[in-house]
């Protein structure tokens, strides 16, 4: 029991709802086009988790290989850091999370496109780079997480990638507006990773983690934030604008006051072991949003 106690810390379970939002904003806007697929969306959702958790994994392992996981690090302890977990079976743990995302992710490429041999090529290239973007965070000699560039492949692969991805395998289409949501959730994302490295700069500096909020430093990476939850906000106010029906495309605006008041809070945040909590506050508060701006869609 204390075994697999550790292995569910090492999964990460508050990151989840996170990835989960992303594939529901895509299997929104989807059925709101006239198309769905239960079996696909299914699929979409479990591969997401597979890789999610596959990167936390991932995540533990690099950091604790590295000594960036240490008794000087503001978050929660880590596995590898506590020894809960031996590198080892966390390499193994990784393997299995690997194969797991390569059965679920090929047979959702078979559900979705069948013989389509073209396009179903270009998903498993782009589920493998998903694959590896998920390990290369950390892990490796030139881990992308240690260079600065973790914001961007967030942003990347939780908005762009798996918002118009999920709307492709589900509908077979594509539209250039689509976008605007997908951003709306690769920069809400890219804000939970931002509060993540700002919470642990000083020991991230320690450790040798290059992050862009290191980069930015403390107050303009405040500033940062700000910048990117309320571009995501005028995003999707943007999208339901440009595809108005009724007035109940705009419910999800009820979440408004949750992130601007998180804001607020935060810009007056100076002891930033305090800025732990608002990490799962502004993932829970992204799924409520995407819930209702599905919500509206469906009932517009």
């Amino acid at each position: 029991m204390t075994k697999l106690n550790s292995w569910i810390v090492a999964f990460r379970l508050r990151t989840l709802p996170l990835a989960i939002s992303s594939i529901l904003m895509g299997s929104f806007l989807a059925i709101k086009s006239g198309s769905y697929n239960w079996v696909v969306i299914i699929l979409a959702i479990v591969t997401t988790l597979f890789l999610q958790i596959l990167s936390n994994l991932a995540n533990d392992y690099g950091d604790g290989m590295r000594g960036t996981d240490n008794d000087e690090r503001l978050g929660p302890m880590r596995t590898i850091q506590s020894g809960e977990i031996t590198p080892k079976k966390m390499r193994f743990g990784i393997i299995v999370f690997v194969v797991l995302s390569l059965i679920s992710g090929i047979w959702l490429i078979v559900e979705s496109l069948g013989a389509n041999w073209d396009t179903s090529l270009l998903f498993f290239v782009l589920g493998i780079f998903a694959i590896a973007a998920a390990i290369k965070y950390t892990v490796g000699k030139n881990a992308y997480g240690y260079s600065g560039m973790g914001d961007f492949f967030v942003f990347l692969f939780f908005g762009l990638l798996a918002v118009v991805g999920t709307y492709y395998l589900i509908s077979h289409n594509l539209s250039w507006q689509i976008l605007l949501p997908a951003s709306t959730m690769g920069l809400f994302s890219t804000g939970v990773l931002n509060l993540n490295n700002m919470r642990d700069m000083k020991n991230d500096a320690r450790s040798g983690k290059n992050t862009l909020a290191l980069s930015l430093g403390y107050q303009k990476s405040k500033k940062y934030h700000y910048i990117i939850i309320i571009l995501g906000m005028i995003f999707a106010l943007i999208y339901s604008g440009l595809n108005y029906a009724s007035p109940w495309q705009f419910i999800f605006i009820i979440t408004f006051p949750i992130f601007i008041k998180d804001l607020i809070i935060i810009s007056g945040i100076s002891d930033k072991s305090k800025l732990d909590p608002f990490l799962k506050k502004l993932a829970f508060s992204t799924l409520i949003f995407t819930l209702l701006f599905g919500m509206g869609l469906l009932l517009s």
